[in-house]
């Protein structure tokens, strides 16, 4: 039996992980033992983030008036929150591959700048090309004019070389 400080020092720690997190999912945990679980949460915060199995009302208690308040009616069953603290996209990335591989598990719901995105929509979140993946195309884009030109340039100087030592061999021979 819970006692009233457990509880309070649980809520706190819900609104501690709520006030950093820039996303939030909900997932079904039912059916993952304790090490799947584990494995879970050490992946996750391989990607600044984290995984914490709860009650439901004291989750409901932890987001009321924040940003995910907007989770509240989907708090039900055995669920856990998977909170993304550096990246809106890796905690959603790292629980679909978890549920591939395990297939146990299930995304109900998540929150993201305040709205309800549907299971669909936060599994879609997870084909979002993480954030390295868009600095190196952002990066390639930049780069590809530069290495145009540069290409260019030494077309350009290597068929003047080549131009100038034909000129070379027929006045040679």
């Amino acid at each position: 039996m819970s006692t009233k400080a457990f509880k309070d020092d649980k809520i706190k720690l819900i609104k501690e992980k709520i006030d950093k997190a820039q996303v939030a999912i909900v997932t079904e945990y039912k059916g993952l033992s304790v090490e799947e679980i584990t494995k879970l949460r050490r992946e996750l915060q391989k990607g600044g983030g984290d995984y914490m199995v709860t009650k439901n009302t004291l989750a409901k208690i932890a987001i009321k008036e924040t940003p995910y308040e907007v989770l509240s009616d989907s708090l039900k069953g055995p669920i856990a929150i998977a909170f993304g603290f550096e990246d809106q996209v890796a905690p959603a990335k790292a629980l679909s591959n978890f549920i591939k591989e395990t297939k146990k598990g299930e995304i109900i719901c998540a929150a993201l700048d305040g709205q309800l995105l549907s299971a669909n929509e936060a599994k879609a979140l997870a084909n979002i090309p993480s954030r390295e993946e868009i600095y190196a195309k952002m990066l390639g884009c930049l780069n590809s004019p530069a290495s145009g030109i540069a290409n260019s340039l030494t077309a350009v100087m290597s068929q003047l070389t080549r131009t100038m030592a034909a000129v070379r061999d027929t006045k040679t021979a």
